[in-house]
């Protein structure tokens, strides 16, 4: 007989200690994560053997090739969908992007039912080689397998969990993984913007913490200014009367845009890299500056986006060329009370059935999130985090998840779509 789960194990002990009640886990659930946990561990090492840096376009058609193929075996109706063509053009965006894969499970019920991850990695071509996949007790390592390959693996495992259960209670499952959420999903926004529109609800399965176990209903925004300012070069010793120096004009472009900062709306624009010049005895030609940009509500950009384009247009030097390109790098996700109603729903059905505690954090926190995009147009729940418990995401050699989170993870996000497709 297989040995029950430690976690589950020890939230029975203590609650039997504490004298409190919980609702039974729901057995076929129960048993189903137990099955699906061996499995899903050979998912990871199978997605995360696979390089995809959101640059790799070979590595990317490769894993999304093995995605398709698991989602068809499944049942899915699968499409791989090159998001290049109306794709949103910022300074770093590339001229193609990996696939997206959109696999759809049609049911027999009305609520539409979204799951979102992403395959692509921060990591470059090679480094695979000094890190495969391997398991050393309750962790599992490899590089993206936090961010976010695990993800890929909970919704299949999920979605093969409800197959083997027969249950079609929701009117549509679409499962959607993307291949450049690491270069801020500049192809896929807009697919996922559209498809959060469509649905009823929107999990999200970036991973937790392994300090903080806690579903996140907000994020930050990201946005960037670049300055760039064309003078005209001349000799700084003989001649500088006859140059352009782009430099005064940068600082000068700097200064009178270094205080649009709001602490109050959490608002933070900072000045933050520059360049300018090519030898020290030459005025320089040109001048460039960037600024990071951080907002918490989407209203905010438009507000620091105006501000920016009313103040370049004062110059220190009206002969220098100055021009900006603000950049919506990533919306924020804003809390609201139907996000906050499927969390508390998701932390009831934690503690109630399986003992376990569950934040749910409506402050802004950690980096930028594609359920932010797929939020945009929605009046819908959109919840963050439904992913294993990790860390070490963007870390060179100590990326991991952890082994015990698989079972809960598989259990939550079951019983999530199950109660979802039926009004609860």
């Amino acid at each position: 007989m297989k040995k029950p789960h430690r976690q589950f194990l020890l939230a029975a002990v203590c609650a039997a200690f504490l004298g409190t009640a919980s609702a039974a886990p729901d057995a076929r659930v129960s048993a189903l994560a137990a099955k699906e946990k061996p499995a899903l561990l050979e998912t990871l090492k199978e997605l995360v053997s696979i390089e995809s840096g959101s640059r790799d376009l070979e590595g990317l058609e490769k894993i999304s090739d093995l995605i398709a193929g698991k989602f068809k075996a499944l049942g899915g109706e699968v499409e791989l969908i090159d998001p290049s063509a109306e794709a949103y053009r910022m300074e770093d965006t590339p001229e193609k992007m990996g696939r997206v894969v959109r696999a759809t499970f049609k049911g027999t019920g009305k609520k539409k039912i979204l799951l979102i991850a992403h395959m692509d990695t921060v990591y470059t071509v090679g480094m695979l080689n000094k890190q495969p996949f391997r398991v050393e007790g309750d962790k599992a390592y490899g590089l993206g397998i936090a961010d976010d390959k695990q993800g890929i693996a909970v919704i299949t495992h999920i979605v093969s969990m409800l197959q083997q259960m027969k249950f079609k209670e929701y009117g549509t499952l679409t499962v959607l993984i993307n291949g450049d959420e690491e270069i801020s999903s500049p192809g896929a926004r807009a697919l996922i913007t559209r498809m959060g529109a469509e649905h009823d609800a929107v999990m999200s399965f970036e991973g937790a913490y392994v300090k903080e176990d806690k579903l996140s209903l907000a994020t930050a925004g990201i946005a960037s200014v670049t300055l760039h300012v064309t003078g005209k070069a001349s000799h700084a010793g003989s001649a500088p009367e006859l140059g352009v120096n782009a430099l005064y004009e940068l600082s000068h472009q700097i200064l009178q845009m270094r205080d649009l900062s709001d602490p109050a709306t959490g608002l933070k624009m900072n000045w933050t890299i520059s360049k300018s010049g090519s030898n020290r005895n030459v005025i320089p030609a040109s001048a460039t500056a960037g600024a990071d940009v951080r907002v918490l509500k989407v209203s905010d950009y438009d507000r620091i986006e105006q501000q920016v384009n009313e103040r370049v247009k004062k110059q220190l030097i009206p002969e220098a060329k100055v021009e900006l390109k603000f950049e919506r790098r990533r919306p924020p996700l804003e809390a609201t009370d139907a996000s906050r109603a499927m969390a508390r729903h998701a932390q009831q059905i934690y503690k109630d059935e399986l003992g376990l505690p569950l934040g749910a954090d409506d402050k802004a926190a950690g980096g930028g999130t594609d359920a932010a995009f797929a939020a945009l147009k929605t009046k819908a729940p959109v919840v963050e985090r439904f992913g294993l418990q990790g860390f070490g995401a963007h870390s060179a050699d100590a990326e991991y998840v952890l082994v015990d989170s698989i079972e809960p993870r598989l259990y939550l996000g079951t019983r999530m779509v199950m109660d979802i497709a039926r009004g609860r």
